[in-house]
């Protein structure tokens, strides 16, 4: 079963058959991607590629996705006279292929369900990268390929000339002129154009110009993973580009150095990897292989990013509990029952990863959080019920699983980072605001809440804002506002004074600071909430995440359905960097909230429009 995915529908709820099942021996999240049986990737691989571009069966995407599970669901009757050979031992590829085609017709099954009602966390096709068809051939014959940098790979990632491992580089002239036109400026662009001239001026330090022609080690500056060679355009390539394009746009010189190569240079195959899509659709247009650049991609499927919620089997308890111990512990005045278990599920399992146990026959449902992993020993922990009104966090009570688990993870301050993904309406922020305020305010673990978030706008920027820095943050707040008002909700009995006390008191314990002065910072004793993650870089989010204290605990709250930073993808957010390294932490969690708590009027909304 694939891990759940971030809903695109904000009111539907993963059922309990919908999360991730724990196998033996097995992660689930490596499990998704060797035992589900994409057609995607039979297009992609399979001979439905070679066929249509020898022109015997063109077909349409569509037609093919209809029929990959059709054609694996009919296989073909073997002959009679081989029954007597397949009685014999099966080498192991054979057995895995075997054990794999047996559990194809449950995944078909799903697949099957998916074509006749769209489940919200399904992998929309386009999101697979793809490589070339030139780029999978050398892959399959172990030859080096020759990698064409266009200008925006280097300025989005300046130690991009490191990461091709055994293949060779190569830069044209008109890149390091580009390079060149975007050194100025303090924007990251700018410092990074920089880094790349830096990094090219030590490669070429002390080097002959003939040493240049033939090219210049990668491996010179102490890359040992990069074994290939660094190439530069020497002389002009006259390539003759197709007629209407024109001559002196950057774009066509540089295909044209590509075009050029592949003459010049016929027993290699050269690939051009560019971050334009413009740029990949012209070169496939006229037949040159072009790829995008990969390698800032977190995970390739964002199916496979981790869920922080694992659902035992129906006999985990059985396999698991033949000698299990359980004791009780009270810590800060809660009390919560362990239980350390040993079995084969227990390798897949990782660090305060949630699990849960609903059984069908009208049993008491189980929720927990791995607390310890030994070998294949883990201990469970209970978890508190914030669903109950006794347990409230600032009035706000868990309104389903996946709220009680993110609760459960705010309020432990033995956890310093906690990062939240789900729809618009799902309760991070306030979910979020109302742990602050509870351990500002009640329990004063805290000092203050500092918030922040990126300030890119949706439409049109409305210019420069005035005041000072909380004033000028002031608009990008909304949502804050909006759950600051039902927080601070007191008694009415206080009376109007009772209430402008209160908010006055919330207020001053509550900053709102930018980004761009966070960098040198140290916070102390802070409950940092960081909202739209989504939008920030690999690097922005290291920057924010390294100013944590002694006693600060970090929440990055986002939804990666919903980026408006150009250049970033699910794949390659910052938001999906931190969720992934930080799994497996003993003082880190992620929950993935999964339904709408909005109001009834906004989860219909968000299913009819």
């Amino acid at each position: 079963m694939p891990l759940p995915k971030i809903p695109s529908k904000p009111a539907t709820i993963l059922l309990a058959k919908d999360y991730p099942q724990a196998e033996p021996g097995r992660s689930p999240v490596r499990a998704t991607a060797k035992a589900e049986n994409d057609p995607v990737e039979d297009l992609i691989s399979g001979p439905a590629v070679e066929s249509a571009k020898s022109g015997r069966n063109r077909k349409s995407k569509a037609a093919l996705l209809a029929e990959a599970p059709a054609r694996d669901a009919a296989p073909q009757a073997a002959p009679a006279g081989v029954a007597a050979a397949v009685t014999a031992p099966a080498p192991a590829a054979a057995r895995a292929e075997t054990r794999t085609d047996q559990a194809a017709p449950q995944l078909r099954g799903a697949e099957a369900r998916d074509q006749r009602e769209p489940h919200p966390a399904k992998h929309k096709p386009v999101e697979v990268g793809v490589k070339s068809t030139a780029s999978r051939k050398a892959d399959r014959a172990g030859e080096a390929k020759v990698f064409v940098l266009d200008t925006n790979v280097l300025m989005h990632d300046p130690s991009s000339l490191f990461r091709f491992e055994e293949h060779d580089v190569y830069l044209p002239m008109m890149t390091l002129e580009e390079l060149d036109n975007h050194k100025k400026g303090m924007s990251e662009v700018a410092r990074n154009a920089r880094q790349v001239s830096r990094t090219l001026d030590a490669l070429i330090a002390n080097t002959d110009d003939d040493a240049i022609e033939a090219g210049l080690p990668l491996s010179k500056l102490g890359n040992k993973d990069a074994k290939g060679r660094l190439y530069f355009q020497t002389r002009l390539n006259a390539a003759a580009l197709p007629e209407g394009l024109p001559s002196g746009k950057a774009d066509n010189q540089i295909l044209g150095v590509v075009r050029a190569l592949e003459a010049d240079r016929s027993g290699r195959t050269i690939v051009l990897v560019s971050k334009d899509i413009n740029m990949r659709i012209k070169a496939r247009a006229l037949g040159l292989a072009a790829e995008d650049y990969f390698n800032d991609h977190v995970l390739e499927d964002t199916d496979m990013l981790h869920s922080g919620i694992v659902q035992l089997p129906d006999d985990f308890w059985a396999r698991h509990g033949k000698d299990m111990e359980s004791w009780q512990e009270i810590k800060g005045g809660n009390s919560a029952t362990y239980y350390r278990v040993t079995g084969p599920l227990v390798p897949s399992l990782l660090l305060n990863q949630f699990v849960f146990y609903e059984p069908k026959n009208g049993e008491a449902p189980f929720y927990g959080q791995i607390k310890q992993i030994t070998g294949k020993t883990a201990v469970l922990q209970t978890l508190r019920d914030y669903s109950h009104n006794k347990n409230n966090v600032w009035g706000v009570t868990a309104r389903n699983r996946e709220q009680n688990f993110a609760l459960n993870l705010l309020m432990n301050p033995e956890v310093d980072f906690v990062t939240l993904l789900g729809q618009a309406g799902t309760g991070k922020t306030l979910l979020a605001l109302a742990a602050g305020l509870a351990q500002v305010l009640e329990t004063k673990v805290y000092n203050e809440i500092i918030v922040t978030r990126v300030t890119v706008p949706v439409g049109e920027d409305i210019g420069f804002l005035p005041g000072t820095e909380e004033e000028k943050m002031s608009p990008w707040m909304g949502a804050f506002d909006d759950n600051l008002e039902v927080l601070m909700k007191s008694d009415g009995d206080a009376g109007d004074w009772g209430r402008a006390a209160t908010q006055d008191l919330i207020r001053s314990r509550i900053k709102i600071k930018s980004l761009n002065f966070m960098r040198g910072r140290t916070f102390v004793n802070k409950f940092l909430i960081i909202d739209e993650a989504q939008n920030l870089t690999p690097k922005q989010m290291k920057t924010l995440v390294t100013r944590a204290g002694p006693g600060t605990k970090i929440l990055c709250l986002g939804n990666i359905a919903q980026i408006d930073t150009p250049y970033l993808t699910e794949g390659s957010s910052g938001l999906t960097y931190v969720v992934d390294r930080f799994k497996g932490w003993a003082h880190s969690g992620h929950v993935t909230l999964a339904r709408g708590e909005r109001s009834r009027l906004a989860d219909h909304a968000s299913e009819v429009l």
